[in-house]
């Protein structure tokens, strides 16, 4: 009777303290090259091998949750996860709701289309338009009111309806420059007059403390070279 008492608290104990030295990150695993699959179905990409550093000088063990994006904020404030590393773009909507970290990058909005004839924003106002539900590309088309609303289509993931304009279902994508350098190859690529965003990790306002830990990892690691490096193998 002992011994099992025993083994049932040391299970309880060694569960609550592996928790405690794990941070859940919440991401959209398609998201390239921040986090997604590569053909071995490995979770790589920049924000992955970033976490996983930080991870290392702050003492704590990052485990990846693949999330719905338009329910990611609140996946975070019920606790489900402990952070947003997934090129997380800080707005004032957002800072209403949860805590960032320093931002780590920065970049503007893209266009992304296959026709010749799309120039601007301008060219826009008749075309269907294609976002990532929920993505900051998302709210900056609406407020911009470049066109009807029956004329834009939301996507669970960007590579969705990246696939759609490829297809030719769509006339164009708007998303951040990240997503859109990176399938730049098969696409043309247009600047925005939307403003240039910063990213950063989205965390709980309460967590205070892990946020202090991971604005000193990460200035550590652009001090000692580290970040460049990650940022190189990516970009």
């Amino acid at each position: 009777m002992k011994k099992t008492v025993f083994t049932l608290f040391f299970m309880i104990f060694t569960f609550i303290f592996s928790k405690d030295n794990q941070i859940i990150i919440g991401l959209d695993d398609t998201y390239a090259p921040m986090g997604f699959k590569n053909e071995k179905n490995e979770l790589v990409g920049f924000d992955i091998d970033l976490a996983h550093e930080v991870g290392k000088r702050i003492g704590k063990e990052v485990i990846f949750q693949n999330c719905d994006w338009d329910g990611i904020l609140f996946q975070l404030k019920t606790k489900k996860i402990d952070a947003i590393w997934n090129g997380l773009t800080i707005t004032p909507e957002r800072e209403k709701i949860i805590a960032f970290s320093d931002p780590y990058l920065s970049g503007k909005q893209i266009i992304v289309t296959k026709d010749k004839n799309i120039k601007s924003e301008k060219d826009l106002e008749n075309k269907i338009i294609a976002v990532q539900m929920g993505s900051s590309s998302y709210f900056s088309v609406i407020k911009s009111n470049l066109l009807k609303k029956e004329n834009l289509k939301k996507y669970p993931t960007n590579v969705e309806a990246l696939l759609d304009l490829e297809n030719g279902r769509v006339d164009a994508v708007v998303t951040d420059f990240i997503v859109a350098k990176y399938y730049s190859k098969n696409f043309y690529l247009l600047e925005t007059s939307f403003p240039s965003e910063n990213i950063g990790v989205g965390l709980r306002k309460e967590d205070v403390e892990l946020k202090n830990s991971i604005n000193k990892a990460l200035s550590d690691m652009k001090n000692d070279g580290s970040f460049e490096k990650i940022y190189n193998k990516w970009f």
